[in-house]
């Protein structure tokens, strides 16, 4: 038996090599029979793939900082273990990885590579083809024009002198490795950079969607002119006829029948597994009709799924077979290009150099390709230029054409190793690149409306409503209910279902939800996602002057607060509602239910367009107490002071213009006794920039001042605004007053008190215990589980914008300066506001 390995020969050294295989030798009987069970073909297959997963997730994680693809990590992950590092050791190569294993690693290797391909066919909209037009086909084939040419001239460089094949099929090889874009990896990149739904992110995808479709042409026509011992020239003619005759077979017959199949299932049933193993068995008989007729088995995988239609059964294979196919079999293909690659094969400074000089060349050729073609379609030069760099992203289809070039025998080791090389820094570059030099182009022109206070009631209120599960939906309805939508100040609601992106390639691509979509969940998430989408369509058509768009945003948690202030600054939106990240057990405790909410939450108060409400949901049913002249919804307003007390406040005041709702206002004074407490911003302001701390108090004491003073004015003779003021001198008194008002509440309106002098004063000592600062001293006492209270609480952080120089600049509007509501107040008589109302809207819409 030879002892031989993989990793230490040469395609030329196996075909001379002598391989004896016992077919009786697949499972030990034991080491305690004394077998060696590296010496048995399923034990020492189970090693290699442990090895395999083992090593490509490692440099998958570390890379992972760094911006990588997946497919870089696994490549190394094979140099790792190949001829390059430790296969450099003759024992652990002939051991580990000996000869006599190829053709066990290869086929399953093969097999994950053409259920792969199939997946990849599968999540491709062919009709996006339809709908682009000129301008992605001009700037996918300008893109390919000059990386080929470069591949011709590379290809002279790269000659050797034991090459059989045609100069023909070795320029294809080449030129395509060099000219094409990996469709998975690009996607991937532009779910990270969030642009996958700009006009740039629409028009990359659609153009390497045209390129992979040129590559796979280019490729089919490069294993045709590499056949050997062909009966006759006709040979490859014949390869390439019969390859277009399988393509129009399939999307003639297959496809319709496919379709056929789809319709005849009952809506709302899953495809039953006879069905499913139908489809996945046509996967081998395709990649078993086209490598018959000298095609490569991928081509007809590839094929296959792209003609089966999208939807349900689509999704479903998806669903199923992903995982499995990416996480465990994929890798071992793209670990044996690491394990077939020698990079000691490559000798000589020139040898390097030429390698090295490749990469800038073509990188360099594909974007002037793109920004030539993107200047006569009127796309702006930055632009262009990250198309370019976007179209040079490398991965599967640059190792396939590389490892089918190595099979063909039109590509050497030496030659298979630099184009390895090659492909790895062109794909390690492209990626950190493009993050560095995009910065997404402003679109819209700034916008004044982005506080409640200065929202006015004879205009639209646009709000940004953010959800994680459904359980958040009831309360937030509500509140948008009681925020008084009406005829002259009508709400828009923009509901954002926010998904963590978990790393799966199909999920890359679902951005924004189909409304009114009658297909069965194929999902967890879809069926969330369908269930708050009909709660808020259901709340539309039931209250009048409320319009919802229901979206859903797939990021990761750490990027997700980005894709929410774009949304934000997009819709121009006054105002982002967004769960808190605890929620309320059966006994009245609030629990954790995911520690990334509230990194959300946090990075979304730090960076956001606008003010931000943080809902903590206690529920806000208050009409099981409507009894008399009480009102549905009892809401107070703690007002202390500052632009985030004065922002609660005019969200309070929007509320008490419903009229099922009562608003109680306690503004706490402070006492003689009460001590004066410095923010540390202030301290820093004063050493920093020399300014007297004591200024600011007295400027935020004025506004504070003007602003509740004329607050109490407008609402002097409202029956539906009650004030109350609190003279207070520490936090514990505050406490105190807060709890005198607990039993009667439905919802607590507060601010975060961040840069008040007043809110620092009266809530002394209430933060050394605090569970969640990013709420503020009140908001976090509300919050906790110790209050014992059962009415919601919505935190409010005032959006406070820059001057000139870099000043903070606080809003001056009031809400009641409106048309309607000034100078006079609104009166309405006893008999409208306390008139009978229906049941309550989250009780029979969700």
């Amino acid at each position: 038996m030879d002892n031989s390995s993989i990793i230490a020969s040469s395609g030329n050294v196996t075909d001379k090599s002598l391989i004896c295989y016992t077919p009786a030798m697949t499972t030990t009987n034991g080491l305690w029979e004394g077998d060696n069970p590296l010496e048995y073909s399923l034990p020492l297959f189970i090693l290699q793939l442990t090895l395999v997963v083992l090593s490509t997730r490692f440099f998958v994680f570390i890379l992972k900082p760094f911006n990588q693809p997946r497919v870089i990590g696994e490549i190394m992950g094979g140099l790792l273990l190949g001829p390059s590092v430790l296969g450099r050791n003759e024992e652990f190569a002939s051991k580990v990885f000996p000869l006599k294993s190829v053709m066990v690693i290869e086929t399953m290797a093969s097999m994950g590579l053409i259920y792969f391909l199939f997946l990849v066919g599968l999540e491709m909209d062919i009709s996006v083809v339809k709908r682009t037009g000129k301008k992605a086909v001009s700037i996918a084939i300008a893109g390919m024009i000059l990386p080929f040419i470069l591949g011709i001239f590379f290809s002279f460089f790269l000659d050797e002198h034991h090459l059989h094949m045609s100069r023909a099929s070795l320029v294809l090889y080449i030129g395509v490795a060099l000219s094409v874009t990996a469709f998975p990896v690009l996607a991937r990149i532009l779910a990270e950079l969030k642009i996958i739904n700009t006009e740039l992110g629409k028009l990359a995808l659609s153009t390497a969607l045209i390129n992979d479709m040129c590559a796979w042409i280019l490729l089919a026509l490069a294993i045709a002119l590499s056949e050997k011992n062909s009966v006759n020239t006709w040979a490859s003619v014949w390869v390439v006829l019969t390859s277009g005759v399988f393509a129009t077979f399939c999307f003639v017959v297959v496809r319709p029948g496919i379709s056929w199949m789809i319709r005849k299932t009952p809506e709302g049933q899953p495809f039953s597994e006879f069905q499913i193993c139908f489809v996945l068995t046509g996967v081998m008989i395709s990649a078993f009709i086209t490598d018959v007729i000298g095609t490569h088995s991928v081509f007809g995988a590839f094929i296959y799924g792209l003609v089966i239609p999208n939807g349900p059964l689509g999704a479903t294979i998806i669903e199923k077979l992903e995982d499995f196919v990416s996480g465990l079999l994929l890798p071992l293909f793209f670990a044996l290009s690491g394990l077939k690659t020698d990079i000691s094969l490559v000798k000589g400074a020139n040898r390097w150099f030429g390698a090295l000089m490749v990469v800038p060349l073509a990188c360099i050729g594909k974007i002037i390709g793109t920004l030539l073609i993107s200047m006569l379609f009127q796309i702006p030069t930055r632009e262009g230029v990250i198309l370019g760099l976007l179209m040079n992203t490398k991965g599967l289809v640059e190792m396939i054409v590389l490892n089918v070039g190595r099979e063909q025998k039109v590509l050497g080791d030496e030659i298979f190793s630099i184009m390895v090389v090659v492909t790895l820094v062109m794909t390690a570059l492209i990626s950190p690149i493009v993050t560095l030099i995009y910065k997404p182009r402003k679109r819209l022109i700034p916008y004044k409306k982005r506080t409640m206070q200065n929202s006015r009631l004879d205009a639209e209120l646009r709000v940004l409503v953010c959800v994680h599960v459904p359980r958040n939906v009831p309360t937030i309805i509500n509140l948008l209910e009681a925020t008084h939508p009406s005829k002259k100040s009508p709400i828009c609601a923009y509901v954002l279902h926010l998904v963590e992106l978990t790393g799966r390639a199909s999920a890359m691509l679902i951005v924004h939800a189909s409304r009114k979509s009658d297909r069965p969940a194929l999902n967890k998430t879809q069926a969330q996602t369908d269930h708050i989408i009909n709660a808020f369509q259901n709340f539309e058509e039931q209250i009048g002057y409320v319009s919802v768009q229901p979206l859903t945003a797939v990021s990761p948690y750490s990027t997700m607060h980005e894709d929410i202030c774009n949304l934000a600054e997009e819709k121009r939106v006054s105002i982002i509602i967004i769960p808190f990240h605890k929620q309320q057990t059966v006994d009245g405790e609030m629990q954790e239910t995911n520690p990334a909410f509230r990194m959300v939450n946090h990075n979304l108060v730090q960076n956001s367009p606008c003010s931000v409400g943080i809902l903590v949901d206690r529920g806000l049913n208050g009409l099981n107490r409507l009894t008399g002249s009480l009102a549905s919804h009892e809401v107070t307003v703690l007002y202390f002071g500052g632009p985030d007390d004065r922002e609660a406040l005019s969200y309070g005041w929007r509320m008490s213009r419903h009229p099922r709702v009562h608003l109680t206002v306690m503004h706490f004074i402070p006492g003689i006794d009460a001590k004066t407490v410095t923010l540390a911003k202030e301290v820093d302001d004063e050493r920093e920039m020399g300014i007297n701390y004591r200024n600011g108090s007295v400027k935020e004491n004025r506004i504070n001042e003007e602003y509740i003073n004329e607050f109490k004015i407008m609402s002097e003779n409202d029956e539906s605004v009650e004030y109350i003021e609190k003279v207070v001198n520490n936090g514990e008194e505050t406490v105190s007053a807060i709890r005198s008002m607990n039993n009667v509440n439905d919802l607590f309106i507060v601010g975060r008190g961040q840069g008040s002098t007043s809110s620092a004063t009266l809530t002394e000592g209430l933060t050394d215990w605090s569970e969640c600062p990013e709420l503020g001293a009140i908001g976090d006492l509300l919050a906790s589980s110790d209050f014992e209270t059962s009415a919601s609480v919505l935190v409010m952080h005032q959006y406070i914008g820059e001057g000139p120089e870099g000043e903070e600049v606080y809003v001056s509007d009031k809400p009641w300066h409106s048309n309607e509501n000034h100078p006079s107040v609104r009166h309405m008589s006893m008999a409208t506001r306390y008139a009978p109302m229906p049941m309550p809207m989250a009780n029979h819409l969700f």
